[in-house]
């Protein structure tokens, strides 16, 4: 019996990579278009606008290669879509948000991040995280404040340090 060359299987395109391409390289064009926004405050060299572009050329590269890799079908087969991960970071964002903006401080703030995200990422030890999580952001506040001197949001935590 001979063996008859095979036909190669037909490649298809992954669509879902097309997306997550031409939604990093919209994310780009955001951030140059909002960079070219940016008063010009420098008469030489470099001013603000420059770390936009710097990431926006990262997210550019990120696109054309996950765009070649979903138009070779190249990309890794996905496992199946769990909310819980993605809706626990985003009511982490939203507490971030809500703290900041409602006087809580960076401190408070970013432990509401850290402890949400622990447990998104499966970790069940929540006071153990909130402990960490303090301890870091206090710890990361007072070098921002006192070395770098750059001033972070501020609340009832920061104003006792």
């Amino acid at each position: 019996m001979t063996d008859l060359p095979q036909a190669p299987a037909a490649r298809r395109i992954d669509r879902a990579g097309l997306v997550v391409a031409a939604a990093l390289a919209a994310l780009a064009a955001v951030l140059v278009w909002d960079s070219r926004q940016l008063p010009a405050t420098t008469m030489y060299g470099m001013g603000p606008e420059v770390m936009p572009v710097v990431v926006a050329i990262g997210l550019g590269l990120l696109a054309i290669g996950n765009l070649i890799d979903a138009l070779r079908s190249n990309l890794p087969p996905r496992e199946s879509a769990d909310p819980k991960p993605v809706l626990l970071i985003l009511g982490g964002l939203a507490l971030l948000i809500a703290i900041i903006g409602l006087g809580g401080g960076f401190i408070l703030a970013t432990s509401a991040l850290f402890v949400t995200t622990s447990a998104a990422f499966g970790r069940r030890a929540i006071l153990a995280d909130l402990v960490i999580a303090l301890v870091m952001t206090t710890l990361i506040y007072l070098a921002f404040d006192r070395l770098l001197t750059l001033s972070l949001p501020a609340g009832p935590l920061e104003r006792l340090l």
